[in-house]
């Protein structure tokens, strides 16, 4: 993994946006037509909402370190890595549907594509072994994320997502006996204790996804 590379182009970006404020410009004419399911504070929803694009960018470094780690003592490093390098490679060399995405706006759509890519290794961690790869739960993050994206761009990069999952990920790499070996250390106490240090990613940035708001609403 060369997630120090990934560090050093999401630094170039929150440069960039420090100095252009083109990504809080942006966010001047959204924040009053957002999806109403995303509930922002009342006040600074706009500075808050930058913050968020901006920590969910720079988490996707962490984020891949962390799998790979996970991997590593699991004994699948050589199954999982190459999935997590697609991750990567969506930031080092975007795909060609992100040609004309810039600066931290254009890393929101690259970091939604890696967070997405971890989120479906843990999907299929959770159905084989009971608990995810890594304990963050981006689940809330990626969806605000996708509704700030906007349709129908969004669901393209899920089909991407999708793709580079499929074709990486086999079934089989769950049965090995290193991956058995590992599940049974899953409910070591520290282990447990270990990934209670790892919250949701929406509710550490105040950001949160009220999916039932439209009901109410109604109500």
């Amino acid at each position: 993994m060369n997630t120090a590379a990934l560090r050093e182009v999401i630094q170039r970006a929150l440069q960039h946006e420090a100095a252009s404020a083109q990504l809080t410009r942006i966010l001047e004419t959204q924040v009053a037509s957002l999806h109403p399911a995303i509930r922002l504070p009342a006040e600074d929803a706009q500075g808050v909402l930058a913050r968020f694009i901006a920590a969910y960018v720079e988490q996707v470094p962490d984020v891949l370190d962390a799998a790979a780690n996970v991997a590593r003592e699991a004994g699948i490093e050589s199954r999982i890595k190459p999935v997590l390098r697609v991750a990567e490679q969506f930031f080092l060399q975007p795909p060609a549907l992100m040609v004309g995405h810039n600066g931290l706006e254009g890393l929101l759509d690259e970091a939604y594509l890696a967070h997405r890519l971890v989120e479906e290794v843990n999907d299929r961690y959770i159905v084989h072994f009971g608990q995810p790869l890594i304990p963050l739960d981006t689940t809330v993050a990626n969806l605000i994320a996708h509704h700030l994206i906007g349709e129908p761009f969004a669901n393209q990069l899920d089909e991407a997502v999708h793709h580079a999952v499929d074709g990486l990920l086999d079934e089989e790499v769950f049965s090995l006996p290193s991956a058995q070996a590992y599940r049974q250390q899953l409910h070591d106490p520290k282990v447990e204790e270990a990934w209670k240090r790892w919250p949701c990613m929406s509710g550490q940035l105040g950001v949160e996804l009220q999916l039932n708001q439209g009901q109410r609403e109604a109500g």
